[in-house]
């Protein structure tokens, strides 16, 4: 996709959260229209790459909003690690919904975002529209076991590699940072070149943030994200749901299938040349699925 098909934003609001002010990008800022509000993943990286890869909505009749959460991008930092919390998060977003948006939205979350978005919508379900899962998941031991399985496709003797610096903590090591490569190509972004956006969140990407709630990378969960599961939670969340998934996603289409089967309401897309970035990957499909998804739920409303 060409940088020439992203928009700026219309309006940039700082909004006071629980622990300071984030920074919010609004686009096609008419308060009239259904807004749709997107969480990043991460965690610990600025929203460049989701409102840059989603500023679409706004050409589509839809007020669109995205934020650096706090710690990150142009938002309020702190190294106080009890901010830090899946609770506290949530909070955040209730209070940038309440701040911009008057009555319920539809919640888009990527990744972490999705986590975070399921985790909203488990304790704020009145105030949601419809949830957007994107590459995500409501479990995330049981997305270990998977990761390990990807793993274990690039050879025993490699998988046995890498645990064994992990054990150690030799996570710099080169031939384990070979592998991480390796698996960050086959299972979060395909492309030969990555897409500026999503480059500049990943360079800017707060360290101690990432480290403190999911591991030293992708492939391994060793933070305050560990053992968190919604997986059986998430039946009482009624609102619409799509899940959307790539083929060769690191969060996969297991992981995809088991919320599938668990929401009341959902709706499941399989990306079949994408990986964990189906925005980046095939944009033209994903555009069309996320418009007739919302679409739908606004006739409806």
């Amino acid at each position: 996709m060409s940088e020439d098909n992203y928009q700026t934003w219309d309006r940039l609001v700082y909004v006071k959260v629980p622990g300071g002010q984030v920074a919010c990008y609004i686009y096609n800022d008419d308060p009239a229209l259904p807004s749709v509000i997107a969480l990043n993943g991460g965690p610990g990286v600025p929203c460049d790459y989701i409102r840059e890869s989603h500023s679409f909505l706004a050409d589509n009749s839809y007020r669109f909003i995205a934020f650096d959460q706090l710690g990150t991008g142009s938002s309020d930092r702190s190294n106080d690690t009890s901010l830090y919390t899946l609770k506290r998060y949530c909070e955040e977003v209730d209070a940038v919904r309440k701040e911009l948006v008057d009555g319920p939205a539809h919640l888009l979350g990527h990744s972490w975002g999705g986590w975070l978005a399921i985790e909203y919508a488990c304790s704020y379900g009145e105030n949601l529209l419809s949830l957007i899962l994107e590459d995500t998941c409501a479990d995330i031991p049981f997305l270990v076991s998977e990761l390990n399985r990807l793993r274990s496709e690039l050879g025993q003797e490699i998988f046995q590699m890498m645990l064994a610096h992990e054990a150690a903590g030799t996570f710099e090591h080169p031939e384990y940072k070979a592998a991480i490569t390796l698996l960050d190509y086959r299972h979060v972004c395909r492309l030969k070149e990555r897409p500026t956006a999503l480059q500049r969140s990943v360079d800017n990407m707060s360290e101690h943030i990432y480290e403190h709630m999911q591991g030293p990378n992708e492939f391994v969960y060793t933070g305050e994200l560990a053992n968190w599961n919604r997986v059986e939670d998430i039946k009482s969340v009624h609102c619409p749901v799509l899940i959307i998934v790539g083929q060769f996603d690191e969060i996969t289409s297991n992981c995809a299938q088991q919320m599938y089967q668990k929401f009341p309401n959902a709706k499941m897309e399989l990306f079949l040349e994408s990986s964990h970035t189906p925005f980046f990957e095939e944009p033209v499909k994903f555009r069309k699925i996320l418009l007739q998804f919302l679409d739908i739920q606004q006739k409806h409303a």
